[in-house]
């Protein structure tokens, strides 16, 4: 390699110490690409990633009306409605609180793709039953926690859309291409903490278990739930799987989905409209600035990388051997989504400088973008930092340590079985 490459290397490995640090995501990946690029001489290339990353319409239609949705879905109280009935003809299991409650995570995940969202709304309800079933509070944490996988399922997650343009596939197409390694892994998740927690000695209760009642969302006196609003968070992922699978006369985009089930929401909610119209709009912000924000930033990164030589580099040894590849493009995104907490930043990273290469070393784009994005997130569902597991842990008023002491054997094992089976 060149002198030039190894300053990328330096240059990489402190960008990995600063995400370690828990700095700003976004500060980190844009200024360690503006450095590459300008020491390269081609800052350009920096810029005008960041230009072409800012009006990526695919990704900004799919992920900002995804976030506008959810935003709403609160705001009308159906997320809550949703659990409160998927919640309810559970109690007395027992020990088997466990498993049904990771898959209920799991599957309102789908419909609710932010983890903590879904944790928040999830956890509010679950862990207060399990604890009363004489679950212990690590168990408990540990079952919704493990549930937040689920989210790799929904077309309103930002690596779907990300992977699917790169492979110049449908989003639900791509989806289709991992659903089944996505649900192994929720398999890992279900019958893994289930096992893990039964060896532990989790269903013998702690007499000293309770919730920090502060952590719980509003519990407002006059909600009451509703069946039919139940139904509003998965009216986008009906409509594009039918569109897709059945009725092509109703096939469409993630946005105009997404914009459906909104309006039912207004219509079902009675909602104040201009109150409605703001959440909705705030969620679509909060999208940009959060997500958009992060695959910005790693655009910027990867053009800097590129600049300094460091891709070509890399992607002539994965030539050599599609096992490195196999193996980095799952522990890299699985080690960093430990120890940074977020999955996000290393996976969009290796998706945007590694993944496009993928056919040179004899694989597919959508499959090794598909095994990485789910490592990443099986990585920060084993981390006792990411703000998911805080979440969760400070509901359930125990250590995110002991949180993830039940996930982590589960992920690691899941990542194994990805990393084989998908590419």
């Amino acid at each position: 390699m060149s002198l030039l490459s190894w300053v990328a290397v330096a240059v990489v490995i402190v960008a990995i110490w600063a995400l370690i640090k828990r700095y700003e995501t976004r500060l980190v990946l844009i200024a360690s690409g503006l450095f590459l690029a300008v020491v390269a001489l081609q800052p350009m290339a920096a810029l005008n990633a960041f230009a072409k990353s800012m009006t990526n319409a695919s990704l900004v239609m799919a992920i900002c009306s995804s976030m506008g949705f959810a935003f709403v879905s609160s705001y009308t109280k159906a997320d809550r409605s949703l659990v409160h009935y998927m919640a309810s003809p559970i109690r007395g299991l027992g020990i088997f609180l466990i498993p049904v409650c990771t898959a209920i995570t799991f599957f309102v995940n789908i419909a609710i793709p932010s983890a903590a969202g879904c944790a928040a709304a999830v956890g509010s309800t679950l862990i207060p039953v399990m604890l009363r079933a004489g679950i212990k509070p690590a168990a408990a944490a540990a079952a919704v926690l493990a549930g937040t996988i689920g989210s790799y399922l929904s077309p309103g997650t930002s690596h779907n859309p990300y992977v699917a343009k790169m492979a110049n596939m449908e989003v639900m197409d791509f989806i289709a291409s991992h659903a089944p390694y996505s649900f192994m892994i929720g398999a890992f998740s279900v019958f893994g903490v289930l096992i893990v927690c039964f060896l532990l000695g989790d269903h013998k209760g702690d007499a000293n278990a309770k919730v920090d009642e502060s952590k719980l969302q509003k519990q407002d006196e006059d909600f009451k739930p509703s069946p039919i609003l139940a139904l509003v968070p998965l009216v986008p992922i009906t409509i594009l799987v039918v569109g897709n699978v059945w009725v092509p006369a109703i096939k469409m985009g993630v946005a105009q989905a997404m914009l459906i089930g909104a309006i039912c929401a207004l219509i079902i909610a009675r909602a104040n409209p201009q109150t409605f119209t703001k959440e909705f709009f705030n969620g679509t912000g909060k999208g940009y600035a959060d997500v958009m924000g992060i695959i910005i930033a790693a655009g910027v990164f990867a053009a800097g990388l590129k600049a300094a030589g460091l891709i070509d580099a890399f992607v002539a040894a994965l030539k050599e051997s599609n096992e490195i590849a196999r193996w980095g493009g799952s522990f890299g995104p699985f080690l960093m989504g430990i120890i940074t907490g977020s999955g996000d930043a290393a996976t969009l990273a290796f998706n945007e400088t590694v993944t496009p290469h993928a056919k040179d070393f004899g694989m597919t784009i959508e499959g090794l973008g598909g095994l990485a994005f789910l490592a990443g997130a099986a990585g920060r569902t084993a981390s006792p930092i990411a703000g998911v597991t805080i979440l969760v842990s400070g509901i359930a008023m125990v250590s995110p340590l002991e949180v993830v002491k039940r996930t982590a054997l589960p992920m690691l094992l899941a990542v194994i079985a990805c990393a084989l089976l998908m590419v």
